[in-house]
C-alpha cells in the first residue's frame, strides 16, 4: 500500500497499524513542507508501526519502484 500524507504525516502510522501488508509512506511538501516543525518526513521515519518504508518528499515514483520490488 502506498500512503501519501502531508502536514504531520500521521496517516502512514495509522495505515501501518491497521493493515498486515507493507506500507510505503510518501511525505508531501504541502502544508509544513520540509521544515522541522511538524515535518511529515521526520514523523514517518519515527513511526512505531512495523512494516513501513519511507521514501523522499514528493517521491511517488520511488514508492512505486519500492512496491514493484516487493511484489517481484
Amino acid at each position: 500500500m502506498i500512503c501519501v500524507a502531508g502536514m504531520e504525516g500521521a496517516l502512514a502510522s495509522v495505515i501501518g497499524g491497521l493493515t498486515a501488508g507493507p506500507v510505503v509512506a510518501v511525505p508531501t511538501s504541502v502544508g509544513y513542507g520540509a521544515g522541522l516543525e511538524g515535518d511529515a518526513l521526520l514523523a514517518m521515519h519515527a513511526s512505531c508501526a512495523s512494516g513501513i518504508s519511507v521514501v523522499g518528499i514528493d517521491n511517488g515514483f520511488g514508492a512505486a519502484c519500492a512496491i514493484a520490488r516487493m511484489c517481484s
